[in-house]
């Protein structure tokens, strides 16, 4: 994309309409990972980045139907936003993990490692968003 003047613009938004499959999250790991880098994110933002990533697509093979998903990226600031689109209305649920059960703590540890983390029910009901944020630098003191 160029501006005026021939000068090169920054891109703030990426997104990918896909089908969630597992042996598909590492390339999506390796694109979510690239766009970061490429913001001069942190080591430790990249991997929170590629946790959740990891974490939410596997919830969409879980949890829902139509593994048709949507995966966006956009960068507010020095801050960034990973949301993932899907067709199911059902909301995660994030409890308190039973730490030897073979499931059930990667939503607790993404909302544990990201600055910020939700979700929304999509209008009209016909899905929702769930998402995470996280600095790309550490904030000096």
């Amino acid at each position: 994309m160029q501006a005026a003047a021939g000068v090169a613009r920054e891109q703030h938004v990426y997104g990918w309409s896909l089908v969630a499959r597992a042996q598909e999250i590492e390339l999506w790991r390796r694109a979510v990972a690239d766009v970061f880098r490429g913001w001069d994110a942190s080591p430790a933002a990249v991997e929170v980045a590629r946790l959740g990533v990891s974490e939410l697509l596997s919830n969409v093979i879980r949890h829902v139907e139509c593994r048709q998903c949507y995966l966006r990226i956009v960068r507010i600031g020095g801050e960034a936003v990973v949301q993932v689109f899907d067709r199911s209305s059902e909301i995660p649920v994030i409890g308190r993990p039973e730490w030897d059960a073979d499931s059930g703590r990667g939503l607790w540890l993404l909302r544990e490692m990201a600055d910020r983390f939700g979700w929304e029910a999509t209008h009209p009901r016909v899905g929702k968003i769930v998402w995470f944020a996280c600095r790309l630098r550490e904030v000096s003191r």
